[in-house]
């Protein structure tokens, strides 16, 4: 399974980006979905999560109020809202996902996930 995250780029601080995720031949309406980013030098954080219904959602406390993770289950493709960015929201983003049975609570322990997205720079710079 191979997830495809796209949609990063070059912005300025306070602009916005919408990444997606998506992933040919896998059904990811099965499954909860989550976003993580990993700045140089630092570990792999979780950003985002959100259920398989997309009726929950879950954010860290850096990106709460600004991001928003949404999934079109018809599209097969989960995206991440990013507003009001910042330079330490400079990143690489993956999203990641897993057959596993886990407790939502974990859903930012990066150890917890199979599957993961080749990733999608994002430079919030001016």
């Amino acid at each position: 399974v191979q997830l495809q995250a796209s949609g990063g780029g070059l912005v300025q601080p306070g602009g916005s980006l919408r990444l997606s995720c998506a992933a040919p031949g896998f059904t990811l309406e099965n499954y909860g979905i989550a976003w993580f980013r990993q700045a140089p030098g630092k570990e792999r954080e979780g950003v985002s999560y959100i259920s398989r219904s997309g009726g929950s959602t879950y954010y860290a406390d850096s990106v709460k109020g600004r991001f928003t993770c949404s999934r079109d289950n018809a599209k097969n493709t989960v995206y991440l809202q990013m507003n009001s960015l910042k330079p330490e929201d400079t990143a690489i983003y993956y999203c990641a996902t897993t057959p596993r049975r886990y407790l939502i609570s974990d859903w930012s322990a990066r150890d917890i996930y199979t599957y993961w997205g080749q990733g999608t720079q994002v430079t919030v710079s001016s």
